[in-house]
C-alpha cells in the first residue's frame, strides 16, 4: 500500500489542480481568446510528455518520473498562485501539463505491470475522475465561500505536497521496468514501432470513446442553453459515473476486446440519448469507464513492459480528447448538432466493428 498510495492520492489532486483553474477563469485572463489559450496549455503539456514518459519508463524505470511529475505539479501550482500576467499563467499551466504528463504516464505504466493491475488501474482512473469533480465543483465552492479566487488553487497545491513527499518513500523494488533488464534504446524503439502497429485498434478506440466524453462536454453549452452551474453538475456527473463504472468493472475481471466491443454499441446509445437528456451523460461517462478498463486490461496482458504502452494510450487519451471535440464542433456549426450527435454516435460503431483486428497475446514478453 505505501507504493500505491503516492499514486492513488497524486492522481486525485493532479487531476483536481488541473481543474481546479476552470471556476476562475476570468480572474485569470480577459475574454474566450484568453481563457482557451489558458486552459489549453495544461493540455498541450500533457499531450507532448506521456509519450517521452512511457518511453524513459522503460529506460530508467518509472519512480524518477512520478516524482519528477509531482514536484512539477507542486511548482506549477505555487506559480499560479504568483503569476499576475497572462504569459506567466500560460506558462505555468503549461509546467502543470508536463508534470502531468510524467507522472501519468509512468505511474500507470507501474499499475499495470502489477499483477493487481485490474483492480488497482481501476481505483486509479475512478480517483482520475473524482479529482476533476473535485477540482471543478470543490473548488468553485471554495472560491465562493472564502471569496478568494487562489482558495481552490493554494488547496490542492498544498495537497500535492504529500503524495510528492511519498514517492520518496516509494520502494525501487516494486514491479516496474527496472524489473527488466536494460535494452538498447533501438531496441525500445522497435518495440514501439511494433505495439504502434500491433495495436493500432487499440489505439483508434481509445481516441474515439474518450474523445466522445469531450465532444459532449464542448457541444452540450451552447446545445441547451442551460446555466453554467446546472451544466457543470451535468458533467460532474459525467465524471462520477465513470468513477464508479471503472471500480466495478475492474472487479468484474471482463474479457478486455468483448467488454470493448459491446461497450462501444452502448456508447452509440448513450449518445443518442445525451441529445435527447442530460442524463445521457451519466450512461456515457459510465460507458466509458468500462472501455478505459477493457483497455488498460488488454494492454496489461499484450507486454510486460508497460513504458511505451502507457505513453500511447495517453497520447491517444489527450489526441482523442482535442480532436474529436474539434471535429464535433465543427460539424455543429456547418450543419446541425443532430448531425453532430450521429457522427459521434457512428464513430462509437465504428469501434465495436474495429477493436476484434487487435491480437491480445496472453503471454506477456
Amino acid at each position: 500500500m505505501r507504493d500505491r498510495l503516492p499514486l492513488f492520492l497524486g492522481i486525485f489532486v493532479v487531476m483536481a489542480l488541473s481543474n481546479a483553474i476552470v471556476p476562475v477563469l476570468p480572474a485569470f485572463g480577459e475574454g474566450t481568446i484568453h481563457h482557451g489559450a489558458i486552459y489549453s496549455a495544461y493540455f498541450l503539456g500533457a499531450f507532448l510528455l506521456v509519450l517521452p514518459a512511457g518511453f524513459l519508463s522503460d529506460r530508467i524505470g518509472e519512480l524518477p518520473l512520478i516524482r519528477a511529475g509531482l514536484v512539477l505539479t507542486v511548482i506549477s501550482g505555487f506559480l499560479l498562485l504568483v503569476s499576475h500576467t497572462l504569459p506567466l499563467v500560460i506558462a505555468s499551466r503549461l509546467i502543470e501539463g508536463v508534470g502531468a504528463g510524467l507522472f501519468v504516464a509512468s505511474a500507470l505504466s507501474l499499475i499495470n505491470a502489477r499483477t493487481d493491475h485490474e483492480t488497482s488501474s481501476g481505483y486509479f482512473m475512478a480517483l482520475l475522475n473524482v479529482g476533476l469533480v473535485a477540482g471543478l465543483i470543490g473548488g468553485g465552492w471554495l472560491v465562493e465561500l472564502t471569496g478568494d479566487r487562489f482558495s481552490g488553487i493554494l488547496l490542492f497545491s498544498v495537497l500535492a505536497l504529500i503524495p510528492a513527499a511519498g514517492s520518496i518513500l516509494m520502494r525501487s523494488g516494486a514491479v516496474s521496468a527496472a524489473a527488466f533488464p536494460l535494452e538498447p534504446v533501438m531496441e525500445t524503439v522497435r518495440r514501439l514501432i511494433r505495439v504502434l502497429r500491433e495495436y493500432f485498434w487499440l489505439w483508434i478506440s481509445t481516441i474515439v470513446i474518450l474523445g466522445a466524453t469531450g465532444a459532449l462536454t464542448v457541444l452540450y453549452p451552447e446545445f441547451s442553453d442551460l446555466a453554467p452551474g446546472r451544466l457543470a453538475v451535468i458533467i460532474a456527473a459525467m465524471n462520477l459515473s465513470t468513477a464508479i463504472a471503472v471500480v466495478i468493472a475492474a472487479h468484474a475481471h471482463l474479457p478486455p476486446v468483448p467488454t470493448i466491443r459491446v461497450a462501444s454499441l452502448v456508447m452509440a446509445v448513450a449518445v443518442l440519448c445525451a441529445y435527447v437528456t442530460p442524463f445521457g451523460f451519466i450512461f456515457v461517462g459510465a460507458v466509458a469507464g468500462l472501455v478505459m478498463i477493457g483497455q488498460l486490461a488488454f494492454l496489461a496482458m499484450a507486454e510486460a513492459r508497460q513504458g511505451v504502452l502507457m505513453g500511447l494510450f495517453n497520447t491517444a487519451s489527450y489526441g482523442g480528447m482535442t480532436l474529436i471535440p474539434f471535429v464535433a464542433g465543427y460539424v455543429a456549426a456547418v450543419s446541425t448538432f443532430f448531425i453532430a450527435f450521429v457522427l459521434v454516435s457512428l464513430s462509437a460503431v465504428f469501434v465495436a466493428a474495429t477493436i476484434g483486428r487487435c491480437g491480445c497475446r496472453i503471454s506477456r514478453s
